[in-house]
């Protein structure tokens, strides 16, 4: 009798995503911006890095609700009222974004990767069930770099910042709270973990 073999995975494409918001969570909140950027693939063991400047995606959004944290919408730099004129609506946006995952996607599983994830991936599925009720990386399709890093590094979690990496590690690109800016950021994060092997 010969013995079957398990099917191969598809490869991984890792997408960076990062999220501005105006409140905790969403709902009673809204996300306000949102940026994504193509850090690599992944294929068995194999990682290939891509340039995350290349195949990018951004919006900012109407925002869905009165309540906001002003402390919130200040770490982003927009301005509530042009949102409320000039933002897409949101089931307008997660539409192309569906559309752009899998484009960028084609022949691969779509994996959103955050620095950390929970917070991005919360508001990002949130809306694209809300507005659409498909996502294009299924409802757990997360990778989040901080456990990544602490995995590799055998830190404990909350010793996984960027502070305490090392500085090949870290990225050459500002973090501006600008959301496309972000999501390129942390896509050359997420290739720097990728290729890293610590010493022994």
């Amino acid at each position: 009798m010969t013995a079957r073999t398990a099917p191969r995975p598809r490869p991984s494409l890792y997408i960076s995503v990062d999220i501005e918001a105006d409140g905790p969570i969403p709902g009673p909140y809204s996300m306000i911006s949102f940026g994504a950027a193509v850090a690599g693939r992944q294929d068995g063991a194999a990682y290939t890095p891509a340039d995350p400047s290349e195949r990018t995606f951004y919006r900012e959004l109407r925002p869905i609700g009165e309540r906001y944290v002003p402390q919130a919408l200040a770490v982003s730099g927009l301005d509530r009222d042009r949102l409320l004129r000039e933002g897409a609506e949101p089931a307008v946006a997660m539409a192309e974004f569906r559309a752009w995952i899998r484009e960028v996607s084609a022949g691969a599983q779509p994996v959103m990767c955050g620095y950390p994830a929970s917070y991005d991936w919360t508001f990002l599925y949130w809306y694209l069930i809300s507005f659409g009720d498909d996502s294009p990386f299924g409802h757990s399709g997360c990778l989040d770099m901080k456990t990544l890093y602490a995995t590799k590094a055998r830190v404990p979690l909350r010793a996984a910042v960027k502070g305490h990496m090392p500085p090949e590690l870290l990225p050459r690109r500002p973090h501006t709270h600008h959301a496309l800016d972000d999501a390129v950021e942390q896509a050359e994060l997420m290739n720097n973990l990728m290729r890293w092997q610590p010493p022994a």
